[in-house]
């Protein structure tokens, strides 16, 4: 348990036993602290450090565990939020196979949930949850607009064996065959694996144009450098989940000239001033490099900050029907995420509708390329 974690426990029972707790909003935030995904979790958990002590005149209690990338201790955590801290909402996870056991958790006991990763749910099944970042079909859909301008016509996919890669090669695949391109070989590994030999081989034997890695974080690294490796000449893409230093840290020269896809937030000083998000993308640096240090951004981190913006907007809409800590203020929150409408966030214009709970539209994604050990962006 963190100090940042022991810290709002102990403060969330001395507000219960003084019997102030029950007016309060409590956010119940579980994200990968530890483990694989922690790269990304931990600049989640360090943008929570930063929200505001109260939102709509009511108390912002906030209470953070370590889902340790593990989807059993990600369902641990919610079911205790929920039934012992009468959470009024659940935030989290970065890591996608995490964020879908959550969000069962969240529709079980009809709490609404911010996913801070592009979970694909069952039909039906999302209904208290709502994503933060954008769906894989967006950013898929700014990858293939790029590929076409690199002439690209054949392309070969290593991802995740998990939730996060077969959603990614589920969504992409259409629309790289509705834009005339061919995967001509997929490959697949787990988020543990320490190595892609055999997988960068097939490959490389394909020798596709281009090559789609689906991966996050530190992890994403690795089997870009396992292509270089291989003798690899072709273009390397990358996913939203590789939005991070960490790419670079580990995989230095050989993910050179790769291209990754990201919200706005991540380029804050590169967007066009006509871009809607840019403004509030650089609230989010400025802030959050104030506090953790210059280059220190991360795309995780924009989608956490982002999730009080719409709290914002959406709380003083279900205090209208509802006190926090209750079933009712619990139902009218999740229907006032439906309600608020264009909300612009450091990572795009959202807007969540009763049939839509992604919100973000095709011109979201921005191309970025590794250019001397930073992202700049692609024009």
């Amino acid at each position: 348990m963190t100090r940042f974690k022991l810290k709002a426990l102990v403060a969330a029972a001395a507000l219960t036993a003084s019997g102030l707790a029950a007016a309060d909003i409590t956010i119940g935030v579980i994200a990968p602290l530890t483990g694989p995904a922690s790269g990304l979790g931990i600049p989640a958990g360090n943008q929570a450090k930063l929200w505001p002590k109260t939102i709509a005149g009511e108390k912002l209690n906030v209470v953070v565990m370590d889902d340790a990338s593990d989807p059993t201790q990600g369902v641990t955590h919610a079911k205790r939020f929920v039934t012992n801290d009468k959470v009024d909402i659940l935030m989290g996870s970065v890591a996608t196979p995490v964020a879908a056991a959550i969000a069962q958790v969240a529709e079980e006991s009809q709490t609404p949930q911010l996913s801070w990763s592009p979970v694909a749910l069952p039909a039906g099944k999302d209904k208290w949850t709502y994503r933060m970042p954008q769906s894989n079909a967006v950013m898929g859909h700014a990858i293939i607009e790029h590929m076409k301008k690199q002439g690209v016509k054949t392309i070969g996919f290593l991802g995740y064996s998990d939730a996060y890669g077969e959603t990614w090669l589920n969504d992409f695949k259409p629309q790289a065959e509705k834009a005339g391109m061919k995967l001509v070989a997929v490959e697949r590994f787990a988020r543990a694996d320490t190595s892609v030999t055999g997988q960068a081989l097939k490959l490389v034997s394909a020798n596709p144009d281009a090559m789609l890695v689906v991966a996050s974080g530190s992890g994403a690294a690795m089997p870009q450098m396992a292509l270089m490796e291989r003798g690899y000449k072709g273009k390397v893409y990358q996913t939203h989940a590789a939005a991070t230093r960490d790419l670079m840290r580990v995989g230095g020269k050989q993910v050179e000239g790769g291209f990754v896809v990201s919200g706005p937030a991540v380029l804050a000083e590169q967007l066009p001033d006509s871009h809607p998000s840019k403004a509030e993308a650089i609230k989010f640096v400025q802030q959050y490099e104030k506090a953790y240090g210059p280059g220190s951004r991360n795309q995780f981190a924009g989608h956490a900050y982002d999730s009080i913006i719409v709290m914002e907007k959406a709380v003083p809409i279900a205090l209208k029907k509802a006190k926090p800590g209750t079933p009712e203020f619990r139902a009218a929150l999740r229907d006032a995420f439906e309600q608020i409408g264009k909300t612009t966030l450091s990572h795009g214009v959202l807007n969540w509708t009763p049939q839509d709970h992604w919100g973000y539209t095709q011109d979201t994604g921005v191309m970025m390329k590794v250019t001397g050990g930073e992202f700049k962006v692609e024009k």
